[in-house]
């Protein structure tokens, strides 16, 4: 039974490395200066240039040794060995760093105030309308 080792695919890692980050192919295309097809390209080739190379890391904000060296189960396994594995480890409990429903209000708040401007703005309307078709 032979085994068949997984290629270094570059393109596949960053392609990953930029999910992880919950990145966009538009977003690193940006911050490289390129397009989006571009990206998409670069992520389905197997071996990428030494000087692009560098400047993805840098857009990722990763090393070139983090891109060369990234295995999808060391991450994996990083995650499962962090992970507290007691009674309440499938209830990840990530509080919000703000209330929601102050930020609801504050929502709520500025599309009154959009409203107010739309109206005000309707009023100045139909006032100018008013001394066009006097002045006729």
């Amino acid at each position: 039974m032979s085994t068949l080792t997984k290629p270094n695919h570059i393109g596949r890692k960053i392609s990953r490395i930029r999910e992880l980050k919950d990145m966009k192919q538009e977003a690193l295309a940006q911050a490289l200066g390129t397009n989006q097809q571009a990206v998409s390209i670069m992520e389905n080739s197997e071996t990428i240039e030494e000087e692009k190379l560098i400047e993805v890391a840098k857009a990722l904000g990763v090393s070139v040794e983090a891109i060369k060296n990234f295995s999808e189960e060391a991450v994996l396994n990083i995650i499962g060995n962090t992970v507290n594995n007691h009674d309440n480890a499938s209830s990840f409990n990530y509080g919000c760093s703000f209330n929601p429903i102050d930020k609801l209000i504050e929502v709520y708040q500025e599309k009154e105030k959009l409203y107010e401007r739309l109206l005000q703005a309707e009023k100045d309307k139909n006032e100018y309308l008013e001394k066009l078709v006097k002045g006729k």
